[in-house]
């Protein structure tokens, strides 16, 4: 952009080297530019005023103009409080304030006129507004004015330092004043006129200072468009370059380590839907180009059978493969699925992890370089430096959302030619979401079950129908059924949670006592040996009830465990219930998950606990759980997709923007796939300057 909008930050009039310091730090704002691209998250109607006399409690934010009659201070210690008296000649209203009270002393003065505008709310039995925004009706923030009030995200630090949504506004003001009319241009002009948008300063000015709802609209797709046409770009792009320019291992033959396993080994027939993606694989995997694809499937739809199998292939062609898993629990399990289910087939598989002793690493690490291993299968371990291959094919990293992108790149460097990827996820992910994230990966679904599996009933409690939960696990525990009880573990080291476990644990020995039933406890603070005894415990069938945070969201199969109950469900997000309750229903029998909740419920959280009851479907869970909280901690961990951060368009509620942008992005790349074109040139101009500042995981799934 132009070389104005690199301007730092502090050069702007209302800012300076103080201000500039704290929005470096709190917004990481540090350019003009950054500040014209720090949206607001709403916009209010600011035309209307309200007398004092129709003021309710139940009214939104609202905009009374009159005259301070009186101020006087009230309280004491942390509870001293500033309160102003307002009137418009109808009525009289509180204006109260708990901080900054010597800047409010020194600027509301009795007879003093002013435009005050918030949230109404009683106190005492009188209509009042805490930290109202103040402004004199003569005094003009700037020339620039909208018919709707913009309001920025700001922080506790900022406020205290008077930097105000209502300050950032007018900092906007300042800055579009002097640069409206010489924003360059972000898009090619055939594209701004194809898409109907409008142009790049009308948007900013817009976004900002509204001058009408109609511009607003348009301000708001113009900019939605751009961020996500740009997103599209990048993905589609690099899918392009990679695969034109990446080459693959070409796996010419199914041979006989899978036709042995598919006529004596398979555990069950595979559904159309594993076969469908076996087709979809063995086609990568034989086209001499580098398969980057995702698997997704729900909790126990047989993705690490087709895993097995796409490593097979992988021997048979003469190459090793690995399992890449994010926890020890999760790769033991893997390990013991694999020999379990080959059994006797000439098939070398070892389990390497933190916890493997030296003396077998070493063994490992030998027959690893050897060629003698063929299949291994660990966590973080396998990115070690000291662990080298011989001829590594096929990388399957599951649950590889939990990996850092940094982290996956290494394995790619264990080979001249990088190996084919088979990235798996138990998490499903919304159409919309995977066009972003997952953008650049080929996408297989296993969209059915295995034949026998019983879906799981799901019912909502709140406390107080505790005892008669209780009653229905005795019953249960007398069927010979085993049960999970999960309780909410933040972080490890939020004490006020790991008091909920303690706490929790009692009060089930109390309704459990040990003369009847074993209890079990595993929690992430645990010593690994002692969680490991705990999960064996309960996987081997000795204890009846196993407590637990969610370290077994992942990781552990008990196919007798016939009862998943979640305390305190309302603290956990929608695809994380959804993840734990796949813990059950793995058996013959009916399974059941019981969501337990307070009373206090946010209408978010009612709406989650009433999907998870309503719903099996891991599609539509995650859809919905998109749409009520966004891509969350997903943004934490973008990929070659997401070299910049979303400002200002959501990934659930902008969806049909997401897939128009990349509509035009794929017909531009099929026209002009290297972006030579001199009408293309604004595009790869624009794309350098986005992505300058990051790394290229353009390779890596």
């Amino acid at each position: 952009m132009a070389d104005i909008l690199d301007t730092d930050i502090k050069f702007l009039s209302g800012v300076g080297a103080k201000r500039a310091e704290l929005l470096n730090k709190e917004l990481s704002i540090y350019t003009f530019e950054d500040l014209l691209f720090f949206f607001p998250f709403k916009h209010v109607d600011r035309t209307r005023f309200y007398s004092i006399r129709e003021i309710t409690a139940e009214l939104p934010y609202i905009q009374v103009v009159g005259q301070i009659t009186g101020i006087e201070a009230a309280g004491k210690g942390n509870k001293k409080r500033l309160v102003a008296y307002i009137s418009d000649g109808t009525g009289i209203m509180e204006l109260v304030w708990f901080k900054g009270l010597t800047w409010i002393t020194r600027r509301v003065k009795p007879g003093k006129k002013f435009i005050v505008y918030g949230k109404p709310s009683i106190f005492g039995g009188k209509i009042n507004l805490v930290h109202p925004e103040l402004e004199e009706p003569e005094k003009k923030e700037s020339t620039l004015r909208g018919t709707l009030q913009s309001f920025y995200t700001t922080t506790e630090k900022l406020k205290n330092n008077f930097v105000t949504s209502r300050v950032i506004h007018k900092l906007a003001g300042n800055l579009l004043q002097n640069v409206y009319g010489k924003i360059p241009e972000t898009l090619p002009e055939y594209i701004v006129k194809e898409c109907n948008l409008i142009s790049l300063n009308d948007a900013l000015l817009n976004i900002h200072f509204p001058q009408s709802q109609e511009l607003l609209k348009k301000a708001s797709f113009r900019l939605k468009f751009e961020e996500l046409f740009y997103i599209q770009l990048n993905i589609l792009k690099q899918k392009a370059n990679r695969n034109t320019t990446v080459e693959g291992f070409a796996f010419s033959k199914v041979g006989d380590l899978v036709n042995q396993f598919y006529k004596n080994h398979l555990p069950f027939e595979l559904t159309g839907a594993q076969k469908r993606v076996l087709r979809e694989i063995r086609h990568d995997l034989g086209s001499g180009k580098q398969m980057n694809r995702l698997l997704q499937g729900d909790v126990g739809s047989g993705k690490t059978l087709v895993a097995i199998m796409s490593i097979l292939i992988a021997l048979d062609n003469g190459y090793q493969g690995c399992l890449m898993a994010p926890t020890e629990i999760l790769a033991g399990q893997h390990f013991n699925t694999l020999k379990k289910i080959l059994g006797n087939m000439p098939v070398t598989i070892e389990l390497l992890t933190g916890s493997t002793k030296n003396s077998h690493r070493k063994e490992i690490h030998e027959n690893l370089i050897s060629g003698k291993l063929q299949i291994l299968v660990g966590t973080h371990a396998l990115i070690e430096e000291s662990v080298r291959f011989n001829n590594l094919g096929l990388v399957v990293i599951d649950e590889q959302h939990r990996f850092g992108v940094a982290q996956r790149a290494r394995m790619w460097n264990k080979n001249i030619k990088p190996p084919h990827i088979l990235v798996m996820t138990a998490t499903p992910i919304p159409r919309t979401l995977a066009m972003t994230v997952y953008g650049d990966l080929e996408v297989s679904v296993i969209d059915e079950m295995p034949p026998g599996r019983k879906p799981v009933k799901t019912v909502h409690y709140f406390d107080t129908k505790r005892e008669r939960m209780f009653g229905f696990l005795r019953e249960q525990i007398k069927k010979g059924r085993q049960v999970y009880i999960v309780y909410p573990l933040i972080k490890e080291s939020e004490k006020m949670d790991y008091k909920d476990l303690e706490d929790g644990y009692n009060s089930i020995v109390r309704a459990f006592p040990p003369t009847g039933y074993v209890v079990s406890i595993v929690h992430g603070q645990m010593k690994p040996e002692d969680k490991e005894a705990g999960m064996k415990q309960f996987v081997n069938g000795q204890a009846h009830i196993m407590v637990a945070t969610t370290v077994i969201e992942v990781g552990v199969d008990v196919p007798n465990a016939s009862i998943m109950v979640i305390e305190s469900a309302e603290r956990f997000g929608l695809s994380q219930l959804h993840q734990l309750r796949g813990r059950v229903g793995r058996g013959a029998e009916q399974s059941w998950c019981i969501l337990m909740s307070s009373y206090k419920l946010s209408k978010e959280a009612i709406q989650r606990l009433k999907t998870l009851v309503n719903t099996n479907d891991g599609f539509e869970i995650a859809e919905a759980d998109l749409k009520l909280r966004g891509p969350g901690d997903i943004e934490g961990t973008m990929q070659s997709g997401f070299p910049f951060d979303l400002k200002i368009s959501h990934i659930g509620r902008d969806s049909k923007i997401l897939e128009y942008a990349r509509e035009k992005v794929t017909k531009i790349l099929d026209d002009d796939p290297l972006l030579e074109e001199t009408k293309n040139s604004l595009l790869v101009k624009r794309l350098k300057e986005l992505t300058k500042k990051e790394h290229d995981w353009s390779k890596i799934s």
